[in-house]
């Protein structure tokens, strides 16, 4: 299996020749020509995480892809043909298992709305929490993509949030805000906290791969 970053937080994931989109958003390159998608999950309904015209053009080159989100995403896009998943559903696509954990984003302000947000395990290998800081109870991960930047963190939750883990591997998503001073900054953090427990940090730019 292999892990593509885009920029900010999407992530191509492909195996067996299929692949599986997460959270094309608008801080992402319009993803054109994109061939053998079998599902797309997005975390939340956050524009930086999907956008009508990402999912348009997925649809447009793969009929019949599966699109899986939260409740609030489902809502706010009507035009589309969504399964609704919480956190605890499992679903099957393709080659792809998908767990979902967590119900909701992490608190931005108490003066703005929590919406809902469910984190992807992909094949009991590769997690991404989307907007939240959800931890796995019980469950090892091998490979976390780990948000790097937002309105809604702090790098001390982030390092707090590695150690918590203690991924085998790790690399960093959800960084468009950073500046790049400030990319290179979390990239040492994250990069300490894996290592703590014996993992390895690889910084992932857009187009770069992991092989899993």
């Amino acid at each position: 299996m292999r892990v593509t970053k885009q920029e900010h937080a999407c992530l191509l994931v492909e195996t067996d020749g299929q692949t599986l989109v997460v959270d094309p958003g608008s801080f992402t390159t319009l993803l054109v020509g994109l061939t053998g998608v079998v599902a797309i999950v997005i975390t939340h309904e956050h524009a930086d995480h999907w956008t009508d015209d990402q999912l348009k053009r997925i649809l447009e080159q793969n009929p019949g892809v599966k699109i899986f989100a939260p409740a609030g995403v489902a809502a706010a896009a009507p035009g589309f043909d969504i399964t609704v998943v919480n956190g605890g559903d499992t679903r099957e696509v393709g080659p792809f298992t998908l767990r979902f954990f967590g119900e909701k984003h992490a608190v931005i302000h108490h003066s703005l709305p929590v919406v809902d947000n469910v984190g992807v395990l992909v094949n009991d290998t590769l997690y991404y929490p989307g907007d939240s800081f959800t931890i796995l109870e019980g469950v090892e991960v091998d490979t976390l993509a780990v948000p790097a930047g937002a309105p809604w963190l702090k790098i001390g939750e982030v390092i707090d949030y590695v150690l918590a883990v203690k991924p085998r591997r790790s690399f960093p998503t959800h960084e468009m805000v950073l500046s790049v001073a400030g990319k290179a900054m979390s990239n040492q953090r994250i990069q300490w906290a894996t290592e703590q427990n014996g993992g390895t940090f690889y910084p992932l730019e857009p187009g770069n791969s992991l092989e899993l």
